[in-house]
């Protein structure tokens, strides 16, 4: 007498399971891939090709230093009566207002004045912490940011969610690097816009869940933070 086949319909449900499953996470992945492309698009739509002078003055002027002139041209503005005093956060914790004076000679008669430094901000994080307590400190309700444009967005993230109570006016910083390569041809300046992409999502991540009350600490240690001579390229190593 022959043994009949077995029946394998009871396997029929976990293969469908798994099916579903697959299917799931390839969804997901590709919404996953759409969201990151359509993010990258909104991101560098935020990063301007030329520097335009701010629209109306403000109360202070803060400068996160690491990129091409960002010191140079804070100054200048400063100088133009866009802001009652400077903060330079990020300060090598070895640089002095002598150094600064020998780097900028124009700035000399604001050093003593109106510019404050600070050298114990290591990253943007820590850049929009030092800046709120500095604008705290002086009353200030309105500040221009000036930074890098490759470093605009995840800087106007991290200080506007440090001090919502404060108008931030930025002035993006175009340097000669990135005028002479576009982003897209590759080389440092791709690697640099990518980098900084990354880091932005971690940024928006990380203040989105603060707003949920879950804190989260993944920020990476930036490189230590130099005051620049002017129109220095733009470098993956600055904020």
């Amino acid at each position: 007498m022959s043994t009949p086949p077995p029946d394998d319909k009871p396997h029929a449900p976990a293969r469908r399971g798994r099916g579903r499953l697959r299917r799931t996470i390839v969804a997901v992945l590709g919404l996953a891939v759409v969201g990151v492309a359509a993010g990258f698009g909104g991101f560098l739509a935020q990063l301007r090709g030329a520097e335009i002078a701010p629209d109306h003055k403000a109360d202070g002027i803060v400068v996160l230093t690491g990129g091409s002139s960002r010191v140079s041209d804070a100054m200048e503005l400063l100088a133009a009566g866009y802001g009652k005093r400077l903060l330079i956060s990020g300060v090598h914790p070895s640089s002095g207002a002598n150094d600064i004076s020998r780097s900028l000679p124009e700035g000399q008669s604001y050093l003593g004045c109106c510019v404050d430094l600070d050298r114990s901000a290591v990253n943007t994080r820590s850049n929009a912490a030092e800046a709120r307590r500095w604008a705290h400190e002086r009353g200030f309700k309105s500040l221009i940011v000036v930074t890098s444009n490759y470093h605009m967005p995840r800087a106007i993230v991290e200080l506007s969610h440090a001090m919502p109570d404060i108008e931030l006016i930025p002035f993006a910083v175009v340097g000669d690097k990135w005028r002479e390569e576009p982003w897209w041809s590759g080389g440092a300046t791709l690697r640099l816009v990518l980098s900084e992409y990354v880091k932005y999502l971690a940024a928006e991540l990380r203040v989105c869940l603060a707003d949920l009350g879950i804190e989260l600490n993944f920020d990476a240690p930036e490189a230590p933070p130099t005051l620049s001579p002017p129109r220095r390229p733009a470098t993956a190593q600055a904020n």
